[in-house]
């Protein structure tokens, strides 16, 4: 290896010294909000479980609250969303022995095989903080001693104040709030980073929606001063970073003459993009102009995410809201979260394969990676904890 070589394999290692805690995150941050579901996926009286960052969670809905409780019976450990039992208002049972637990505090409240049980009263699973806001309900998961948990605010975007049309905030009075949820191939980190990555412009080159808005997003962007990226630390608040498209810190190309390629599209398109701790992205101006794009990676396990994909625009009034429902259904959702995200989708899958045997120590990363770069170093800095393995956390 000649002194060049060294010399820069010394540097990566140092500047990946500087985002380990980031590098460690195989399983995601904990002590954070995450969306769960769409509040129209539970209904009263019903069960679902899911798994967030490895925490299996069953969900109840019960005289219109949403508790949520840890879906392994602490009896013989099935999960009890396997077969929903709910014989009282404010109880779960499981299917199997009749273990019955209190929704609000995880307490055994009777054994419907042994009702005298020397058991009842002494054992409980843990429950888990539930927010409910603009028809998706969040969990805040982590450590069980961590209260109180932060306002479900400290886990969302900023509200964007500097743009003289500012798109809606999700938790804005009279929006529009629609999309959808799926599994995801990859670790989350993967699917992250591709989300505000300002190089990845080529496999959405050819989609649906630039040939059918005839819009110029370019072939990439490199940031090439301080202006390009804006840390975000607000106090108590959001922490992420937002890529500052609307200055001189970005230079982008529309065209690669050593082969020939040229962006489609001839309107010239502005939509920005940042991303916040845990890991979320927030794309303005996007799929349409005074739309948010709103997209979640909620880390199941170290090799999956689930990817949320939720849009958010101003909508006052009855015939508003139709009129958004029939762009949804007819050009947001087809276009833009299903064609347009679907190549998102898989080029994050296809880098799980690498990244999974040792590829964050093999990438070799080029100049407009220093967005993903600064990102990594804001995750390791403002994150409230990493989450383990979930074997390692039973060991205890």
């Amino acid at each position: 290896m000649d002194a060049d070589a060294r010399s820069s394999k010394a540097a990566r290692a140092a500047t990946a010294r500087q985002y380990q805690p980031y590098l460690e995150a195989d399983w995601g941050f904990k002590n954070s909000w995450y969306p769960a579901l769409f509040s129209f996926e539970l209904k009263d009286n019903e069960i679902k479980g899911i798994t967030i960052a490895g925490h299996e969670i069953a969900l109840r809905r019960s005289k219109g609250r949403v508790y949520a409780i840890r879906d392994r019976c602490a009896h013989r450990g099935v999960r009890m969303s396997l077969r929903p039992t709910c014989l009282t208002d404010d109880t779960i049972s499981c299917w199997y022995h009749g273990f019955t637990y209190n929704l609000s505090d995880g307490r055994l409240r009777t054994i419907v095989a042994s009702p005298e049980d020397p058991l009842i009263g002494q054992l409980r699973l843990r429950t888990y903080p539930v927010a409910e806001r603009a028809g998706i309900i969040f969990l805040f998961v982590g450590d069980e001693e961590y209260h109180p948990a932060p306002p479900l605010e400290a886990d969302l975007p900023i509200h964007i104040s500097d743009d003289p049309k500012p798109v809606a905030h999700l938790l804005d009075p009279e929006v529009y709030v629609r999309g959808i949820h799926r599994l995801g191939n990859s670790n989350w980190r993967l699917a992250v980073e591709n989300g505000f990555d300002p190089g990845h412009l080529l496999i959405h080159w050819d989609n649906q929606i630039i040939a059918a808005t005839d819009r110029n997003l370019g072939l990439g962007a490199r940031p090439i001063s301080d202006e390009a990226i804006k840390i975000i630390d607000e106090p108590d608040g959001p922490k992420g970073m937002m890529n500052m498209y609307n200055t001189r810190g970005y230079k982008f190309f529309g065209e690669n003459r050593e082969i020939g390629i040229k962006a489609r599209g001839r309107k010239p398109y502005y939509a920005r993009t940042s991303v916040f701790l845990p890991g979320l992205l927030l794309v303005e101006h996007w799929p349409a102009p005074a739309w948010a794009q709103y997209e979640w990676y909620v880390p199941t396990d170290d090799k999956h995410h689930e990817y949320w994909e939720v849009l958010v625009g101003h909508c006052a009034g009855e015939e508003a809201r139709r009129e958004a429902d029939y762009l949804y259904e007819h050009f947001f959702e087809p276009l833009a979260l299903k064609d347009f995200n679907d190549n998102d989708l898989f080029a994050r899958e296809a880098m799980q394969s690498f990244y999974e045997h040792g590829g964050w120590n093999q990438e070799n990363l080029c100049a407009f990676d220093d967005a993903a770069i600064v990102w990594r170093k804001i995750a390791s800095r403002f994150n409230r904890g990493i989450q383990e393995p979930p074997f390692r956390r039973a060991a205890r």
